[in-house]
């Protein structure tokens, strides 16, 4: 019976490439001289750190330009509040893996209510769909893809 898997995944090699390409690009720029504007990263959290909020703005789009370059869909970024203090601002980005229970939720009742003749599972981040036509799940991941989630997914282990 043929199936395909639903994920929401990230690779985090590419992420690092990207903080890395921006960090050098902020570090040429001439409007950054002296200043202390950079990007770190550790594990899934991104921080973006400047002297002022103008500044991070201009770091976080220089990091959003080298993310979508390596292939990296903004939308499973999640930015928390801007911090600002006396001399610095900072802003943490984290990088979403995985589909949330919610989201899960929403994709199988999705898929239910389109009266396709598929089943679907929620597997712990993923979500399994298996049918007996092809066409079914290519009807599927059309579906999926016009639906209105704030979650970028990929469809993988597509089996026969």
């Amino acid at each position: 019976m043929p199936s395909f898997d639903t994920v929401s995944e990230v690779d985090l090699h590419e992420v690092s490439n990207a903080v890395d390409q921006a960090n050098r690009d902020v570090g040429t720029r001439y409007d950054f001289k002296g200043s202390s504007a950079k990007v770190e990263h550790s594990g899934e959290v991104l921080t973006i750190l400047a002297d002022s909020e103008f500044q991070l703005d201009q770091v976080k789009d220089i990091l959003h330009k080298k993310l979508a370059k390596r292939g990296i869909d903004l939308g499973s970024l999640e930015e928390a509040k801007v911090e600002i203090t006396i001399n610095q601002a900072r802003q943490n980005l984290t990088v979403r893996q995985g589909i949330p229970q919610d989201i899960a939720r929403r994709i199988v009742k999705l898929v239910k209510d389109a009266r396709l003749k598929v089943q679907v599972s929620i597997q712990g981040d993923k979500v399994r769909v298996s049918g007996k036509k092809r066409d079914d799940l290519q009807d599927v991941i059309a579906l999926l893809r016009d639906a209105a989630i704030d979650l970028p997914l990929q469809y993988i282990n597509f089996r026969d």
